[in-house]
């Protein structure tokens, strides 16, 4: 009679019938759900539900990681390709409408065409593609510490690419009503800055002084960048006139709500995950992410089986990602997303990467 020998070191005996074969693969199961048990404990987990934990496979484990480093290699190419687009309708945005209205744009770009026009008067120019440059390379240095330098190199480019559209290209104005430049002229400009910011770039300026106060002290200063731009409006009207201004800041209020409506980085969205691998489910997306979360045992009302509910409170940017991990640890996963109205207490914002 055919024998087969379990190769486990613990067990040398013959199994000579599937019923014994069972047994055994029942006793070595058992194994290793103490052994994962055990290993929770040493990290000060208690196990949630039942199911027995997978070994790690490593040659499984290493493809996993060379599609994590192509996936960001794409996430990179991906990120150029949106600045590129950015830039080029930044520029010409600008030329389109901007320079014909006489506008204001916002941020550090508007204050290079506030010094490009003001310098103008006196009979010799400062371009605004060279404003653009001079006013951001210095707060790029300074914040180049403080917060992603990932994130500030491709807004550099960002910026770069506009000055270099904005001094080797020229397009015709393609309206003259005033109202048209500004309505047409703020959607467009305001799409602009939307593309860098869901590519995971920007158009620079006070988006890195935003960003690294925020780092610094976990309190926003968008109050203080809107009363120094509308400093800058004053000026503005001042010297060309109120209408301009007034102009501009219409200009400012339709770019500022196009990005609103196209960038949803500081959304909240509230998850609940059904799922009957709870604890791995929670490993997986307490590695991944700093959000907490709470788990609570749940009846399925058809079935009368025993799942896991599992609630978090996430930024919106991140809800892709975390479908998709847990997907990979239980494709049978369950998960509604909805929302945030409101939220109070602690919540943990990751930087832009």
């Amino acid at each position: 009679m055919a024998e087969d020998r379990d190769k486990s070191k613990d067990e040398g005996t013959y199994v000579r019938d599937a019923q014994a074969r069972a047994q055994m693969k029942e006793r070595l199961r058992e194994r290793e759900r103490e052994r994962a048990r055990e290993h929770a404990d040493e990290r000060g987990h208690r196990r949630i539900g039942s199911a027995p934990v997978a070994a790690v496979d490593v040659q499984t484990e290493l493809e996993r990681l060379k599609n994590l480093k192509r996936r960001a290699i794409v996430r990179r190419v991906i990120t150029l390709c949106f600045v590129v687009a950015s830039a080029f309708l930044q520029a010409f945005a600008i030329q389109v409408f901007v320079q014909p209205a006489g506008l204001l744009s916002s941020g550090f770009t508007g204050l290079a065409i506030l010094i490009d026009r003001v310098t103008s008067l006196f009979g010799f120019s400062f371009p605004t593609f060279v404003g653009m440059v001079v006013l951001n390379v210095p707060v790029a240095i300074i914040c180049w510490n403080s917060i992603s330098k990932r994130f500030v190199v491709f807004s550099m480019i960002q910026v770069f690419l506009s000055s270099f559209f904005l001094s080797q290209m020229r397009f015709a104005p393609m309206l003259r009503e005033p109202v048209l430049l500004v309505v047409f002229g703020g959607f467009i400009y305001g799409l602009a800055i939307a593309i860098a910011l869901r590519g995971g770039a920007s158009t620079a300026g006070t988006d890195f002084i935003s960003l690294m106060v925020s780092n610094k002290t976990g309190k926003s200063i968008w109050g203080l960048i809107f009363a120094g731009n509308c400093v800058v409006l004053v000026i503005f009207g001042a010297l060309f006139g109120w209408t301009a201004a007034a102009f501009s800041i219409i200009f400012q209020f339709i770019s500022t709500k196009t990005i609103e409506t196209f960038y949803h980085r500081y959304d909240r969205m509230t998850m609940v995950i059904t799922t009957k691998k709870p604890d791995e489910v929670l490993e997986a997306y307490h590695d991944a992410f700093k959000h907490g979360s709470s788990c609570y045992e749940a009846i399925g009302g058809y079935s009368r089986k025993t799942y896991w509910r599992i609630e978090t409170v996430v930024s919106s940017y991140e809800v892709g990602d975390i479908v998709a991990l847990v997907r990979a640890h239980d494709d049978h996963a369950v998960i509604n997303v909805f929302r945030s109205e409101g939220f109070f207490g602690r919540f943990y914002r990751g930087p832009v990467d």
